[in-house]
């Protein structure tokens, strides 16, 4: 398979996983968490598929299209290793879904950061909250779910807090 079809079968899978969470969440209150911005495409979509939440986004430096990056009130800019501590003091277990598009393509640092993700999700996770994921979290007080039938395994991965 070429990087572009495998490029376009990410996007897709992550394009049906987000939809999938987001009518999964559909009656729990709260907040969306974008985990990584990049040029924004998720959160421009998010933005469109649930319009009713507020949308905070974490990302180490902004470089995304100047249309798809939120107002500084939704931006927690800076490494996450000091922005998830603020929202959890702010927010606590409230969050019903995050949203993880933080691998790299070094498996060293991701398994780093995916370690790390998984041990501040109880405090920002509301129960029955969902994180979709890029990079498999080692989140073991969570339930896998399934992806939705269209996605292939182990290209996205979905877990729901107790």
């Amino acid at each position: 398979m070429s990087r572009l079809d495998s490029f376009i079968r990410r996007l897709e899978a992550q394009r049906r996983c987000l939809e999938h969470v987001v009518r999964l969440v559909a009656e729990l209150p709260g907040p969306v968490f974008e985990l990584g911005l990049g040029n924004g495409r998720t959160f421009d979509h998010l933005r469109g598929i649930c319009p009713h939440r507020e949308i905070f986004v974490f990302e180490r430096r902004v470089a995304a299209h100047p249309d798809c990056v939120p107002d500084p009130e939704h931006l927690f800019e800076g490494p996450l290793e000091i922005s998830l501590p603020r929202a959890r003091q702010r927010f606590g277990a409230t969050i019903p879904m995050i949203h993880a598009d933080l691998g790299s393509g070094n498996f060293e640092l991701d398994q780093r950061t995916s370690v790390y993700l998984a041990t501040q999700l109880p405090g920002l996770l509301c129960p029955a909250g969902i994180v979709l994921s890029d990079q498999p979290l080692p989140y073991s007080a969570a339930e896998q779910l399934a992806l939705p039938p269209e996605v292939e395994s182990g290209r996205y991965h979905l877990y729901r807090a107790a």
